[in-house]
C-alpha cells in the first residue's frame, strides 16, 4: 500500500467528542463542558484528524456550536490542530424528540432542529445523526409520519445548507430499509452503529443487504448481546463481517470511534489502541481510501 493510500485510510478514522477527556457526571457520552477545548491538541498528538461533535438538549443554546463566539473558537481550534468536524451526534433529538411533542412544544423543537443545522454549516459539519433509539424511538406510525413529513418539508433547506440527516435506529433491517426509502438518498442516510447492532443480535449481512447503500457514517464500538458497551473485541460485534460487507459496498465514509471509556484515565492511550484496531480492519479488508 502506498503512503498516500495509508494516509487516506487513517484520515477516515475519528472519535466522538468527549472520548479524550474525563466523563461528565459518570455518563458515557455528554458534551464535555469543562474540557472540550483540550481534546483538539490531544487528537492532533494522536494524528487523529476527525471529531464528531455531541450536542445535548440541556443548555442547548449555550453549547459553543450554537454561539457566534463558540463557532469562531471551534474554527480556530480546527485550523490550529488540523482537525475537521464532519458530523454531529444529536443526542438532543433523542432527549427531546419533536416527533413526540405536540403543539407549541413541537414547533419550538423543530425550530431548534433548524437552528442546529444552520450552526453546523458554519463550522463545516455536513452530517447530523438523529438517534431513533431509547427516548427517541419511533413507537407509533403517527410519530413516524410526523418525522418523515417534517423532514421532507426541510429537504430544500437542508440541500442549501449542505447538511445530510443520518438515522441511527433499533429497527430490524427490513424496517429500517422501509423507513429510509421514504426519504431521498441525497439528503438522508443511515448511521451504522456496529455495537448497537451487536447488542440487538442483528446479522450484519442482512443489515447491509437491506440498506447498506444508504450508510453514510459508521460508529465503531462493541457491545454484548442485550448489554452495554465494552472494549473492542470483548463483546458480540462481528467486526470481520461488518468490514467485509462495507468493503463489498465500496464504502468510503468515516469511522467514528464511539468506544468504551478508559477506566484508568488514559483516554488517549485507549483511543490510540482502538484507532489502530480500526485501521487494521480498514487495511485488511481493502476499504478504499477517501479524503476527509
Amino acid at each position: 500500500m502506498s503512503p498516500r493510500n495509508l494516509l487516506d485510510q487513517v484520515s477516515k478514522i475519528g472519535f466522538i467528542q468527549g472520548r479524550l477527556c474525563n466523563q461528565v457526571d459518570g455518563q458515557i457520552q455528554a458534551f464535555p463542558w469543562q474540557d472540550w477545548e483540550t481534546e483538539f491538541p490531544v487528537a492532533n498528538a494522536l494524528s487523529i484528524s476527525l471529531m464528531e461533535w455531541t450536542l445535548d438538549q440541556d443548555r442547548l443554546y449555550e453549547n459553543p456550536l450554537m454561539t457566534a463566539t463558540g463557532q469562531d473558537q471551534i474554527r480556530q481550534l480546527c485550523d490550529q490542530y488540523g482537525l475537521a468536524i464532519p458530523s454531529l451526534t444529536g443526542d438532543c433529538f433523542m432527549q427531546a424528540p419533536f416527533w413526540k411533542a405536540v403543539g407549541s412544544d413541537r414547533v419550538k423543537l423543530q425550530e431548534d432542529f433548524q437552528a442546529i443545522c444552520r450552526a453546523c454549516t458554519i463550522v463545516g459539519i455536513q452530517m447530523v445523526v438523529v438517534p431513533l433509539v431509547d427516548n427517541g424511538r419511533l413507537e407509533t406510525s403517527e410519530q413516524e409520519d410526523i418525522l418523515v413529513e417534517y423532514l421532507l418539508s426541510q429537504q430544500s433547506n437542508l440541500a442549501n445548507l449542505g447538511v445530510s440527516i443520518l438515522f441511527e435506529s433499533d429497527f430490524s433491517p427490513t424496517e429500517l430499509s422501509r423507513f429510509i426509502n421514504q426519504l431521498p438518498s441525497k439528503q438522508f442516510g443511515v448511521n451504522y452503529d456496529i455495537g448497537n447492532s451487536a447488542a440487538l443480535g442483528l446479522d450484519p449481512r442482512e443489515e447491509f443487504s437491506a440498506y447498506g447503500h444508504r450508510v453514510m457514517n459508521v460508529h465503531v464500538k462493541d457491545r454484548v448481546l442485550g448489554g452495554t458497551t465494552v472494549p473492542l473485541g470483548a463483546g458480540n460485534a462481528d467486526f470481520e463481517t461488518v468490514f467485509e460487507s462495507l468493503a463489498h459496498l465500496n464504502y468510503s465514509g468515516n469511522f467514528i470511534l464511539q468506544t468504551a471509556r478508559a477506566t484508568d484515565g488514559d483516554h488517549a492511550g485507549v483511543l490510540a489502541r482502538y484507532r489502530d484496531l480500526t485501521q487494521a480492519w480498514i487495511v485488511g479488508y481493502g476499504l478504499a481510501g477517501a479524503s476527509k
